[in-house]
């Protein structure tokens, strides 16, 4: 079946559990609140299995209850991976063949934020999930900014390294941030590069939707979970095997 509904203690019961804060201090009116949101939300009947204060002023919430919406699989759109993911030896070897030189990546984590757990585990040697990052590569040269670096120093640090491809971590999402770095990002470096000298441009994050690339303005963005091969295998795509063909 391509319509189905959430699973709970039986097929297609329609119970689901969810989470939230409410600025109220903890009592049982904030409870009645949370389940009054939970109605306006299409949980009915709705139960409140979780309540605790965090502060004076504010209350945690978990919720369990049914809800009636399906969902169809066949109108779900997502970006399938179109390239093929390759080992550091075969990322290695395309790059020395194709670009008779080693590839050029300039990362950070721009603007306000300080989070570079992210930037780290693709581009630092110890990698994340068991894969080494990126600076393990003999053939990528890899430029590691670090956290809170400007949109000009990005840019200005990208044209001074002759960089293939620039990678941007974003993690604090208040108030849309990485939306708006984003952009700005994307917009500072198709000014200051014609179109066919532009590097790369790759963002990534917890809090992105995949499908924003060309919202965003950028030729990829890349969710929570990428691992530094995966990051390895598109810029070999996009930066040897397309210049190759």
């Amino acid at each position: 079946m391509t319509v189905i509904r959430p699973y709970g203690d039986t097929t297609g019961d329609g119970m689901v559990q969810t989470s939230f804060t409410l600025p109220v201090p903890h009592s049982k009116q904030a409870e009645g609140a949370a389940l009054q949101l939970a109605n306006k939300m299409g949980m009915d009947p709705a139960l409140v299995v979780h309540a605790k204060p965090m502060g004076p002023e504010f209350t945690f919430f978990v919720v369990y209850g049914r809800v009636n919406h399906l969902v169809d699989t066949d109108k779900v759109v997502v970006v399938e991976r179109d390239f093929p993911l390759l080992t550091p030896k075969e990322v290695n070897a395309a790059v020395k063949r194709g670009l008779r030189r080693r590839l050029v990546v300039v990362g950070a984590c721009i603007g306000t934020d300080a989070h570079t757990v992210g930037i780290d585990a693709i581009l630092n040697i110890k990698g994340f999930a068991g894969e080494k990052g990126l600076e393990y590569y003999r053939e990528l040269k890899v430029v590691n900014l670090g956290a809170q670096v400007s949109v000009p120093q990005l840019v200005a640090r990208a044209s001074e390294e002759k960089a293939d491809a620039v990678l941007v971590s974003q993690v604090v999402t208040q108030r849309e941030a990485h939306l708006l770095n984003t952009r700005e990002m994307s917009a500072a470096f198709r000014e200051a590069y014609p179109e066919a000298r532009r590097p790369l441009l790759v963002v990534g994050g917890p809090r992105f939707d995949e499908t924003m690339s060309h919202e965003l303005g950028v030729d990829r963005v890349f969710t929570r979970g990428t691992t530094p091969g995966e990051v390895a295998s598109f810029l070999v795509h996009r930066l040897v095997e397309r210049k190759a063909s």
